[in-house]
């Protein structure tokens, strides 16, 4: 992901966004994506690859030239930035294992199961994996982690909006959205916008906040516009 490819129009993008998955809805893969969402495609992937793993300073870099404009969006996208361009990598090294490791369990637990059940490897992981396999996501066999990890579904989302996986139909990457991220992932994001683990970590957070509350409109309203047609 490169800093030109977020552009920060904020609830208009995602207004603009559901008109333009209208009419591709019936275009399949070989439909072009939109500059909305590859701006989406971008900030999924900004968020899963600050998530994923402690990052180094390539991404630092890339981070802390990120800028926008004036709506809530473009300001989670600079306080992120502004963060970014502070930070080291050791510290946020050590960040993300007090966060996401610690001595036998982190401060967040960033999987599905264990936001919708309180356990990891529960039902709501099985139902992720039937659709995986559906839609002919594989598994990375050197992840050991469980695929309902935040930043594996931050992958997954943006890989179906842009037809890697799938069908390439919005529908699909809509209903993938509301059976696997947005039961939960608004409240990690809003746990980790209030930890007190530096300051990259809470800005992502608060990004995710952010994008994921633009992300549930911008559904709304396609599954709204869709019944009208």
């Amino acid at each position: 992901m490169t800093a030109d490819r977020v552009s920060l129009a904020g609830r208009d993008m995602a207004d603009k966004a559901q008109d333009d998955r209208i009419d591709a809805r019936d275009q399949g893969r070989d439909a072009v994506v939109c500059p909305e969402d590859r701006d989406r495609v971008a900030l999924y992937g900004l968020l899963a690859s600050g998530l994923q793993g402690p990052v180094g300073q390539d991404w630092l870099d890339v981070v802390s030239g990120l800028s926008g404009g004036g709506d809530d969006l473009a300001d989670a996208i600079a306080g992120l930035a502004s963060a970014a361009a502070q930070a080291d990598p050791e510290s946020l090294g050590r960040n993300y294992h007090d966060l996401f490791i610690g001595v036998g369990r982190g401060e967040l637990v960033p999987y599905g199961s264990y936001y919708l059940t309180g356990f990891l490897n529960e039902k709501p992981l099985a139902l992720l994996r039937q659709d995986m396999r559906r839609l002919g996501i594989e598994r990375d066999p050197d992840v050991k982690e469980p695929e309902d990890h935040i930043a594996a579904l931050c992958q997954m989302m943006a890989g179906l909006i842009e037809g890697d996986f799938g069908d390439g139909v919005p529908a699909t990457s809509s209903r993938f959205f509301r059976a696997h991220l947005a039961s939960w992932a608004p409240y990690f994001f809003k746990d980790l916008a209030a930890t007190g683990a530096g300051a990259v970590y809470p800005a992502l957070g608060r990004l995710g906040q952010v994008f994921i509350d633009l992300e549930e409109h911008a559904d709304a309203l396609f599954e709204q516009r869709r019944g009208a047609v």
